[in-house]
């Protein structure tokens, strides 16, 4: 998904010769089918090959991920994500970045949307 993010479009092969550790082109077509099962990407008939496209927009998609990720493994709670997140990377949060995240707290507990 990052690659057609990235890419906005890309055939199976384009797909593959942009991944670091490529599976086989049979294994990335199988994937970009399972995609477009799911209601992910689509594609389109460029000629002879088809183009695949992401169906819904990064932000929305980052979105969708997040609430799966917090219901799967967070029962729901925002508060679970976040404390594991801050777990596994305190050692490498800046002052500045620290700082942004209090401000998002402080937003949240006025009813602020960023």
């Amino acid at each position: 998904m990052d690659i057609l993010y990235r890419r906005e479009q890309a055939t199976a092969l384009e797909v593959l010769e942009s991944l670091p550790d490529p599976p086989t082109y049979s294994a990335v077509r199988s994937a970009l089918r399972i995609l477009e099962q799911k209601g992910h990407i689509r594609h389109k008939q460029d000629g002879a090959r088809f183009l695949f496209v992401p169906t819904m927009n990064r932000e929305k998609a980052k979105r969708s991920a997040i609430r799966h990720l917090m219901q799967t493994f967070f029962g729901d709670s925002p508060e679970k994500a976040v404390a594991m997140l801050l777990d596994v990377s305190s050692s490498k949060l800046s002052d500045a970045e620290l700082d942004r995240l209090t401000d998002q707290i402080e937003k949240a507990r006025k009813g602020v949307k960023s």
